[in-house]
């Protein structure tokens, strides 16, 4: 019997309570691993599948593993990938070196540009390059009238510039905000034991960098690897695993895509390899140091100071060509796929006239997706910040996934997965929406989480001894808080949203084709006025997007890594 005045044991203890972020926890697993977890793994699984017996096999990656085609699209993957890590790294360090240690006129402009080339589609400058460099394109025109044959843009090189370009801003804002925060006692501790500038660069600056390197070093190496519009425009004959991995799975469609699987899967263990050797190679040594008496930017005057400024003007201007060439040919006159001189609307009309449909499409099913973001990534971000169990922290640890697993491979896994009874989604606007949701909602998460962590846990308990439950807390005292970084996380979701291609590629029908595929199909048609009109558009509203991105950021360029 209890003791006079003690409460009887509840039958229900050692059970989990059951409340408002206990139901949200079970939505979002429950959503997680419908969405993201049960795709990977039917591709996984098909990969181990005999197609003709359906007995378990390992032949198909063993043909991956020895044929030569595969191994040849094999070693062109890992060339593009380091050729564009390598390039990003070339690029953005000392961009990043310039504008953090000297004082570059302008330095607010040239952050803003490497943004504006950060967020536009790869795709677009492959098109570039093309319209400036490629067999008829304007400069290979004046060369070859001055009697210089220029090399080719198509081909392995062509597919390295344009990923050198287009992804340097992540080691470039990554390495600058690290070099902004050294403090200045080591390199002049170095300088009065007799350090050269050059052995301060190499034995003290870099290695306090080096975090903030090779994270911008890997983001460029996955995502090199699992471009598909790139190497399909300008790569010609030269094919990568993404690009074999897309034409498989459109000469498998009779039957079970093993093959294509197969090269999925290999796609995923480059990237989950990449990740995991920059954290050995981290782990290694301890790159740490004081944020107080930070480095203050230095004048620099004459010679130099004309090189840095030439330097860092050159870097952004290159990464910022296509989004000139693109709008500039947008308008000029066309006479159907062929521009004929001088300006005016053409390519734009034929645009609302055959193809707003397009436009339509994008808008909706991205905002559709942004909308289920902001929600979805403000409830789950509020999970992983606040409630720390175990749960939490494997949601948090499986949101990287969408980082490191190539659209493509996605794209096969949704058509396994929403392809028959209650789930037949195919051909629907809903699966694209859904692919966009899933591949963006980490944007959506870590924004919010990021400005989530500098908000005190009392002000939410404060409300909640007040009699407020803590779903109204959340809405009515926290989300205020937060709304920074929910509108960052929410215009980073649309932008890359708008501009994906790689992911809706294998999930399209006429019905529901975006602008990004539309883009796509014209340059390879040589439809380039509608491919200049529709990319303008995009890069428009990608422009729109990062000005309110940053005006909410507190971070401001920051934001975008």
């Amino acid at each position: 019997m209890s003791a006079p005045g003690t409460k009887r044991p509840s039958a229900m203890r050692g059970f989990v309570r059951i409340d408002f972020w206990s139901i949200i926890m079970a939505v979002s697993l429950a959503v997680i691993g419908l969405m993201l977890i049960w795709p990977i793994a039917q591709v996984l699984i098909l990969g181990f599948i005999n197609p003709e017996t359906q007995s378990f096999t390992l032949d198909n990656y063993l043909k991956v593993l020895t044929h030569p085609y595969y191994l040849g699209a094999f070693k062109n993957t890992l060339i593009v990938g380091v050729g564009g890590m390598v390039g990003a790294c070339l690029l953005g360090v000392p961009l990043a070196y310039c504008t953090a240690r000297y004082v570059v006129k302008g330095r607010s402009l040239i952050a803003t540009l490497a943004v504006m080339a950060l967020v536009s589609p790869p795709f677009i400058g492959a098109y570039s390059w093309i319209v400036v460099a490629g067999n008829n394109g304007w400069l290979t025109q004046q060369m070859k009238a001055l009697g210089i044959t220029m090399p080719t843009i198509y081909g392995i090189h062509g597919i390295i510039l344009v990923f050198s370009l287009k992804f340097f801003p992540f080691v470039y804002l990554m390495t600058e905000s690290a070099l902004r925060n050294i403090n200045r006692s080591f390199e002049e501790a170095a300088e009065n034991l007799g350090c050269s500038r050059l052995e301060r660069l190499f034995k003290i600056t870099l290695p306090l960098v080096f975090p903030a390197i090779s994270s911008g070093a890997i983001l460029c190496f996955v995502l090199s690897i699992a471009d598909f519009g790139t190497p399909s425009i300008i790569g010609r004959d030269f094919r990568t695993l993404s690009t074999i991995a897309y034409n498989q799975y459109t000469s498998e469609m009779g039957g079970p895509p093993t093959m294509a699987v197969s090269i999925s899967m290999l796609m995923i263990a480059m990237s989950m390899l990449a990740v995991l050797l920059q954290r050995h190679l981290m782990g290694k040594r301890r790159y740490t140091g004081s944020m107080t008496n930070r480095t203050a930017p230095k004048e620099c005057k004459g010679v130099f100071g004309a090189a840095i400024h030439l330097l860092s003007y050159a870097v952004v201007a290159l990464a910022t060509l296509p989004i000139v060439v693109v709008i500039y040919t947008s308008f000029l006159q066309t006479s159907g796929p062929v521009f004929t001189g001088g300006f005016g609307l053409n390519s734009y009309a034929r645009v609302i006239n055959e193809v707003s449909d397009v436009i339509v499409n994008t808008f909706r099913f991205s905002l559709i997706a942004t909308i289920a973001i902001t929600v979805a990534g403000g409830l789950i971000s509020y999970i992983i910040v606040r409630r720390e169990t175990p749960l939490s922290g494997i949601l948090d640890t499986v949101l990287m996934v969408p980082y490191v697993v190539p659209g493509v491979v996605m794209a096969i896994g949704f058509l396994l997965t929403f392809n028959e009874g209650s789930l037949d989604l195919m051909g629907t606007g809903t699966i694209i929406v859904l692919i966009l949701f899933i591949r963006r909602l980490p944007y959506g998460v870590r924004a919010t989480s990021s400005v989530l962590r500098q908000i005190k846990p009392s002000i939410e308990e404060a409300a909640i001894s007040l009699g407020a439950s803590p779903a109204k807390a959340f809405l009515r005292v926290t989300v205020p808080l937060m709304m920074p970084g929910i509108v960052a996380g929410a215009m980073m979701s649309f932008i890359t949203a708008i501009n994906e291609l790689s992911s809706t590629l294998l999930l399209y029908t006429a019905r529901t084709a975006t602008m990004p595929v539309r883009i796509y199909s014209a340059v390879l048609d040589g439809e380039f006025g509608i491919a200049a009109a529709l990319s303008t558009i995009l890069l428009v509203s990608s422009g729109l997007c990062v000005f309110v991105v940053l005006r909410f950021s507190q971070s401001k360029e920051g934001a975008f890594v």
